[in-house]
């Protein structure tokens, strides 16, 4: 567990857990509200950008002919698998860095 403050009060284990517990939502809101884990920045960047990409995905399989359903149920479990996989390595406190998202978020930091 990690014995480190977010600017919110909470352990920087628990807000970085909630920025994926809450998808899209909680990521922005630990953005607005942290001002100095780089922790949980990390995380809820990084739960904006996954979280976003498979939001417009979803739309945009909408668009396809035969194949959205298809490719919506597919972004639905790859979202739910995410989901857990990140609610969970955050609350034990890793740096988990997912595929081009994670370099996405660290990029982002260095502007922040």
């Amino acid at each position: 567990m990690s014995p480190m403050k977010s600017s919110s009060g909470l352990d920087e284990n628990i807000a970085g857990m909630l920025c994926y517990l809450f998808t899209f939502v909680g990521g922005i809101v630990f953005l607005a509200v942290e001002k100095r884990s780089r922790f949980v920045l990390f995380h809820a960047l990084q739960s904006v950008t996954v979280f976003g990409i498979i939001m417009i995905g979803h739309v945009l399989s909408a668009f396809l002919p035969l194949f959205g359903p298809l490719v919506a149920s597919l972004l639905s479990l790859l979202g739910v698998v995410v989901w857990i996989i990140m609610v969970v390595t955050s609350l034990q406190g890793k740096w988990l860095k997912l595929p081009w998202v994670g370099d996405f978020a660290e990029k982002q930091m260095r502007h922040l």
